[in-house]
């Protein structure tokens, strides 16, 4: 009985443990600047398999967490992200989105905002917990997109965070209180203001 409970409280402390919040679920995370990233991987919108593996060390990496695909914030910061492409490019940086919604919601979001860049389906918090983001209980919502009423459904609502990963797998910059009109602008001078001391 002894071990028993002996071996109850060591899995205890094995397993991250999140706190209830009136406003959702708190991960025991909390990820820094200058802290090395976690190294994660999830299903795209497309069902692929996405590593950060494949991009760290190579170029910089931007994870930014959204609540959730077609609502107006979520749509402007994709489509800034989008549209800032060649930018992008040119100052070697990787963009990858992360909502807890669903492969049809985030695909459908995908395709209709012709993005050219991955979202993750992180629909049970794994991903957001790991970078210490809050997360809420998710939620269904309704849209009407090209003329086809779709019910979108989502595991976790997750607060918009952005990470910038360097070069060298550390979080360069955390921001808690993203502006979707300005997050792109903001990751793009700051990865120019780095690349430019490092010279």
């Amino acid at each position: 009985m002894r071990v028993l409970a002996v071996l109850a409280i060591l899995f205890s402390l094995a397993i991250p443990v999140r706190s209830e919040t009136p406003g959702g679920l708190i991960p025991d995370v909390v990820l820094k600047e200058g802290d090395v990233a976690p190294s994660f991987e999830g299903r795209t919108q497309a069902g692929a398999l996405w590593k950060s593996s494949d991009y760290v060390g190579k170029k910089y990496l931007v994870v930014y967490f959204y609540p959730a695909a077609f609502t107006s914030g979520c749509t402007r910061q994709a489509c800034l992200f989008r549209d800032q492409k060649e930018q992008l490019e040119a100052a070697e940086i990787e963009v990858i989105g992360v909502s807890g919604d669903q492969v049809e919601g985030q695909s459908l979001f995908h395709r209709h905002h012709s993005l050219n860049f991955s979202q993750l389906c992180d629909t049970d918090g794994r991903i957001a917990g790991m970078f210490g983001v809050p997360v809420r209980e998710g939620d269904t919502i309704s849209r009407s997109i090209d003329g086809i009423e779709h019910s979108l459904s989502r595991g976790v609502t997750a607060s918009r965070w952005t990470f910038v990963i360097g070069k060298d797998g550390r979080v360069v910059r955390r921001s808690t209180a993203v502006d979707p009109e300005k997050d792109c602008q903001n990751v793009l001078e700051t990865v120019r203001r780095l690349a430019s001391a490092s010279e």
